[in-house]
């Protein structure tokens, strides 16, 4: 079952979310007080039998100087420096093992997949702690903080995103002229914060994103994780206002609108657990070249492999080295 709008109306749709006043200089301080910190980078081999690929153990300073960690994927391969892909995982996942997630690196990119601080106990494993507590919480990850800005576990996340990025552009293997970011879910939801802090990138994918039009993802669908919200609120009735205070610093509509790298999203029209009104909100909003896909009878996997395969198709171009680039197609499409 179609589980929000149709198609027509999705094109259609622009969300009521608004911005804080000081959404800018929010983030301008969160990031120069995280660049204070060095970086802190520490890149070493990890033994595989892979044959085509190399890994690497990758630890370099976030929010708060904090160590978090990554792998580092690279085609064996390889001449001079490398296009990178920064992708961020799916939520309470992590970066899992070593031999995992090989795509990127087969298709000759240097490869960071970082984990998110504090999650890691579900799916892949993570190997990232979050030293700073919070307040109570709902169980899950999404409410941890969630009644300050300043508290607020993304806060964390995003800016440790933006240090990814930071990282891998300063390995000597990686041309830091050519970055992208990816992420599905909780992964595309942080790749959008990338694309709205980092104003410099190459391209970016964000599938069946997390993190949009939060306030009514909370209102049309019960699924966990934006259950933790609604189950938060059910304890705390006073603090729906306060809540939704904080979290308009982090919906990814604010950091869409701050985005000029060409990007392509995707939704599942059957998704129950980031809506598809919810990517539209996003995607519209989005300042740079993009395109959406739209897939009519996938759920939150949207088109899986298939957005892969256009990701890959798509980012060739884009990522060449710029004696071999081809000008990209300007405007906004949808598929």
């Amino acid at each position: 079952m179609l589980t929000d709008l149709d198609r027509p109306a999705l094109e259609d749709y622009r969300s009521a979310y608004r911005e804080p006043a000081d959404f800018d200089a929010f983030w301008h301080t969160t990031l120069t007080e995280a660049r204070e910190h060095d970086l802190a980078l520490e890149v070493a081999p990890v033994k595989t039998d892979l044959e085509t690929v190399d890994v690497y153990d990758v630890t370099f300073a976030g929010f708060g100087g904090h160590p978090i960690r990554a792998w580092l994927r690279l085609p064996r391969q390889r001449g001079g420096p490398l296009p990178a892909v920064v992708q961020s995982h799916g939520y309470s996942s992590g970066r899992g093992a070593p031999v995992e997630d090989l795509l990127w690196a087969s298709a000759g990119y240097a490869h960071l997949v970082m984990d998110a601080r504090g999650q890691g106990g579900n799916h892949a494993g993570g190997d990232t702690a979050d030293p700073v507590g919070s307040g109570p919480s709902y169980p899950g990850f999404l409410t941890r903080g969630i009644e300050d800005k300043e508290t607020y576990v993304y806060r964390r996340v995003f800016t440790d995103a933006v240090r990814a990025v930071e990282a891998v552009r300063s390995i000597d293997a990686v041309d830091s002229a050519r970055v992208a970011v990816v992420g599905a879910s909780q992964g595309g939801g942080i790749a959008l914060a990338m694309a709205g802090l980092v104003p410099d990138l190459t391209a970016v994918h964000v599938q069946a994103p997390f993190l949009c039009d939060i306030r009514r993802a909370t209102t049309i669908t019960s699924t966990m994780p934006y259950a933790e919200i609604t189950g938060y609120l059910a304890a705390h009735r006073n603090s729906v206002q306060q809540v939704f205070r904080t979290l308009a610093y982090f919906d990814g509509i604010a950091f869409a609108r701050r985005a000029n790298a060409p990007a392509w999203f995707s939704a599942g029209l059957m998704d129950d657990l980031c809506p598809p009104s919810t990517a539209f909100g996003a995607f519209h909003a989005y300042q740079g070249p993009k395109q959406i896909r739209t897939w009519d009878y996938n759920g939150h996997e949207a088109g899986g492999a298939e957005d892969l395969a256009i990701a890959l198709a798509e980012f060739r171009p884009l990522l060449a080295p710029a004696t071999q680039r081809t000008p990209h197609r300007k405007g906004n499409e949808e598929q």
